[in-house]
């Protein structure tokens, strides 16, 4: 029986899946300041950006190495 390795073959397109995580995680962001120091800590350098501009950020991978 051979395994899918390739999430594409599933149905399952990750672009999409990760612009709508990024939409999400952005929204709660907003009105969380334990999220926003959260996401600093993984490397993700979104303090003081609005809701939008954490969506981008959280889209990419982190701009440094988690503390």
């Amino acid at each position: 029986m051979a395994q899918h390795t390739d999430r594409q073959d599933d149905g399952i397109d990750i672009e999409a899946v990760n612009e709508r995580l990024s939409a999400w995680a952005a929204r709660s962001a907003a009105t969380s300041d334990a999220l926003i120091d959260r996401f600093e800590e993984m490397g993700y350098a979104v303090r003081g950006k609005s809701e939008e501009e954490i969506a981008e950020v959280l889209r990419r991978a982190p701009d440094r190495p988690a503390r």
